[in-house]
């Protein structure tokens, strides 16, 4: 248990209280740092044991320790303290003020150190904790829910926050200790991918493949195969954050044209809709399509040369040592990731 206090008894000798204990030993004044780094917490219980109860012998059996091995711990103490702290009676021991200074803040320091120990206990046990999430958009309403769902039931105790943000802007909030876990995203070949530099001594776990579609007007003779980015050259394009929209112009040049960007929006409902008014067609991360019907009129394919994106996990290096940290983060490798149309990286 965390806060019991056991003595070595293999280490202590039987010492003899005297009838003085000022005549019983050479004392000498001590300062104040020697005798603040005395006072453990084993000395501090045996001393407010002795002054509940009066006698060494109650004291060492209600602690369940041997009575040498407490009078030992009472020589050592007074021996460092440069005066005596207990002194013989007809029917026992008495405090002396030393004792009685001891005794009286023992009180106060032990309920402190039993309050931690019980708080640590939950800690380690899940039954308390904080962990600080921050994720990127399109897991708001897919990963995010599910996670928090599924955890919350088997850890009530734990308490989550949750913080929406990009990439770069997530990966710093665990650098600067404003989240714990972030979940990011990153291209393949991206030169702004934030796990190059802003994420250099953080731990990066890769997480899954990520899946990007077109999202094009349903028109006749669409078919279900994959589409050529080529043959949408002369389309408008709805893009959103920078990093996205850099992605599709550097897919796009791969293909031989540069995309016209006529519109930019991160909400994925805005992008749906100009797609079902004709004002031009997208790519977006199967993420984002997971939770958003499909309005009449718009439909999403595959590009030809097969696109994806790559989820991360981020967190500091040994965060996961802290347990509700490690639980979530445990969590999150669980989720059924197959359902978002996401392959899981090994």
């Amino acid at each position: 248990m965390i806060a019991a206090e056991l003595f070595d008894n293999d280490r202590f000798s039987i010492y003899a209280i005297s009838n003085d204990y000022a005549d019983a030993m050479p004392l000498s004044p001590t300062s104040r740092s020697a005798v603040a780094a005395d006072l453990d917490s084993q000395t501090l219980r045996v001393i407010r044991a002795i002054a509940d109860r009066g006698s060494i012998t109650a004291a060492a059996a209600a602690l369940g320790y041997s009575q040498p091995a407490i009078s030992q711990s009472i020589k050592r103490l007074e021996e460092k303290l440069g005066m005596p702290v207990l002194t013989r009676v007809a029917r026992g021991v008495e405090l002396t003020e030393a004792g009685e200074v001891l005794a009286r803040h023992a009180a106060t320091v032990l309920r402190a150190i039993d309050s931690a120990a019980d708080e640590l206990a939950d800690l380690s046990g899940l039954r308390s904790g904080l962990v600080r999430i921050a994720a990127f958009p399109s897991a708001s309403s897919t990963v995010v829910p599910r996670l928090l769902g599924d955890i919350t039931v088997r850890h009530p105790g734990v308490r989550f926050s949750y913080l929406e943000a990009e990439p770069p802007e997530a990966v710093q909030a665990v650098r600067d200790h404003a989240a714990d876990i972030a979940l990011t995203f990153s291209y393949p070949g991206d030169p702004d991918d934030p796990h190059r530099a802003s994420a250099s001594g953080l731990v990066t776990l890769p997480l899954w493949r990520e899946q990007m579609l077109l999202v094009v007007p349903d028109a006749p003779g669409l078919g279900d195969g994959s589409i050529e980015l080529a043959s949408l050259a002369d389309s408008g394009w709805i893009a959103g954050c920078p990093r996205c929209r850099g992605h599709l112009v550097e897919l796009c040049e791969a293909s031989g044209f540069t995309p016209a960007l006529g519109y930019e929006t991160d909400n994925v409902q805005a992008v749906l809709a100009m797609v079902a008014a004709g004002l031009g067609v997208a790519l977006l991360p199967s993420l984002a399509l997971a939770t958003t019907p499909l309005p009449e009129g718009v439909a999403t394919r595959p590009p030809s040369a097969t696109d994806y994106r790559t989820v991360h996990l981020v967190t500091a290096q040994g965060s996961t040592a802290v347990p509700a940290i490690g639980a979530t983060i445990a969590a999150i490798r669980s989720l059924d990731a197959a359902a978002w149309g996401l392959e899981t990286q090994h």
